[in-house]
C-alpha cells in the first residue's frame, strides 16, 4: 500500500475524525472508505464511456462521415475564425 499526503480543509478533517470515533476506527480507514465509495465499488466505475455509455448512438440524422472529414465540417461552420465583437 502507498502513502499519500493531502492537505484538507478543517471541516472535512473534523468530519472524518468524528465518523472515525463513531465507527471505532482510524481517520485512514475513514478516508480510504470514502475514496473507494468515490470511485465505485469496482475501482472502475464512473470512467470514461461508463460515463457517457447511454447517449452513444442517440443522435440522429447527422452526417454519417464525421470522423473521416472533420476538418471540412470544422471549416464549414466558421470553427477557430475570430468572431465579431459587439
Amino acid at each position: 500500500m502507498q502513502t499519500l499526503v493531502l492537505r484538507i480543509p478543517d471541516d472535512l478533517a473534523a468530519e472524518i475524525e468524528a465518523e472515525a470515533r463513531r465507527l471505532n476506527s482510524t481517520k485512514s480507514e475513514v478516508a480510504r472508505a470514502r475514496l473507494a465509495a468515490a470511485h465505485g465499488s469496482s475501482g472502475t466505475a464512473g470512467v470514461g464511456f461508463d460515463l457517457i455509455s447511454d447517449l452513444v448512438g442517440a443522435e440522429t440524422g447527422g452526417p454519417r462521415d464525421v470522423s473521416a472529414r472533420k476538418k471540412h465540417y470544422l471549416k464549414a461552420k466558421g470553427y477557430g475564425r475570430e468572431k465579431p465583437r459587439r
